[in-house]
């Protein structure tokens, strides 16, 4: 689906019509302008997304290993844990196949992609390679690579597990109100925000428009329970986290990278977690640049409560300085502005260099659309490798 933003003339917004002067009352757009080092920034994210003053407290329970299984290069173990509720988290871990000992550790993020019906597939190939239409989304979005097996292929223990609402942990369609189910089946046949190509499958195409939907329901029982999605999300990653670290197989040194809601993930994860190295890729811009551009289209792990509105989505990603910080962006993304991009590089090389760390954060622009293309992939692993295993 071709997204294009929105006119904006004479100071108005199309999305806000007769409201646009609402933007300039608003306080918050003066909130996040002030400028805060990360020991002021961090603060606020951990207070924002509940984050507990004892990592302790954010442990896997029963954690389980499963079958295993070598094909490409690629050894893969199937694991799965208890975050506290709900169904099990399923994962799969993948290193690279006759290496033994310690390797440095990645988390693998998925995105969101309209498509939550799988998660941890549409990055990882698993034991039996992908679907056809997994194969026709990551060929879209990807390059038609499976960057978890990639990275694994590079010499790195990685971890692809499904996020809080995905694959294994997703909400099935009888437990979601009817009135969603049959918004869902209204939408079912749009393409998706992030124009996933392929033959879908009408139950998966059903229960991907209702899970979209149904995110906004998720979000306000997070709120009566106390939390936000972004930390819900946030909190299951960390669990993984705890997961990966507490390997004797993965060395002590772990990073995480993901594209588009997976870059939500990266971004949320290195500002509530140790990470020694992150990479954030088609997911970074200034809260200002998305007004009229694509809100509509965007998740709930971008507008978190508390945090929204007082600080900007660069600062989020910048309270982690100076651990190192890679964010790729791309000229033709229909999600994020360009322009928005780059003012929020500039926003995170100033923090940086006040930090005192300017070389520990690397900006990159490329051509192309709302992707992680090959040439995007191939800086990225070169780029962990440096900073996890130099």
């Amino acid at each position: 689906m071709s997204l294009t933003p929105p006119a904006v003339t004479g100071g108005a917004y199309a999305h806000l019509g007769r409201f646009s002067d609402w933007v300039a009352a608003s306080p918050a757009p003066v909130a996040r302008a002030q400028r805060r080092e990360p020991s002021a920034l961090r603060p606020l994210v951990h207070g924002a997304l509940a984050v507990p003053a004892d990592p302790g407290e954010e442990q896997p329970a029963d954690v389980r290993s499963g079958r295993r299984w070598t094909r490409d290069g690629v050894a893969g173990e199937e694991l799965s844990w208890s975050v506290g509720h709900g169904p099990r988290t399923h994962a799969w871990l993948l290193r690279p196949a006759g290496v033994e000992g310690a390797l440095p550790g990645v988390l693998a993020l998925h995105g969101h992609d309209g498509y939550k019906h799988a998660g941890k597939e549409k990055v990882a190939d698993g034991p039996h390679g992908p679907t056809p239409v997994l194969a026709a989304l990551r060929a879209g979005l990807y390059g038609g690579r499976a960057l978890a097996d990639d990275l694994a292929r590079a010499g790195l223990a990685v971890l692809v597990h499904d996020a809080f609402t995905w694959g294994s942990r997703r909400f099935e369609l009888e437990e979601m109100p009817e009135r969603l189910v049959a918004a869902g089946r209204a939408t079912s046949s749009a393409p998706s925000p992030d124009d996933v190509p392929g033959e879908v499958p009408a139950d998966v195409a059903l229960y991907n428009a209702a899970a979209w939907h149904h995110e906004h329901l998720v979000e306000k029982y997070c709120r009566l329970l106390g939390t936000t999605f972004a930390a819900q999300v946030a909190r299951e990653d960390r669990v993984a986290l705890a997961v990966l670290r507490g390997r004797p197989d993965v060395a002590d040194a772990v990073g995480c990278v993901g594209l588009s809601g997976g870059g939500a993930r990266s971004v949320l994860l290195r500002a509530t977690a140790r990470v020694e190295a992150a990479v954030v890729v088609g997911m970074m811009s200034t809260y200002a640049a998305l007004l009229d551009h694509s809100v509509v289209d965007h998740t709930w792990m971008l507008f978190p409560d508390r945090l929204a509105p007082a600080v900007d989505w660069p600062d989020v990603a910048a309270s982690g300085a100076p651990a190192p910080l890679l964010v790729q962006w791309t000229t033709d993304d229909a999600l994020f502005p360009v322009e928005g991009a780059r003012a929020a590089d500039r926003r995170l090389r100033e923090v940086y260099a006040g930090a005192g760390a300017p070389d520990a954060y690397v900006g990159r622009e490329h051509p192309g659309p709302h992707w992680f293309g090959p040439a995007m992939q191939d800086e990225a692993t070169a780029w962990l490798r440096e900073r996890l295993a130099p």
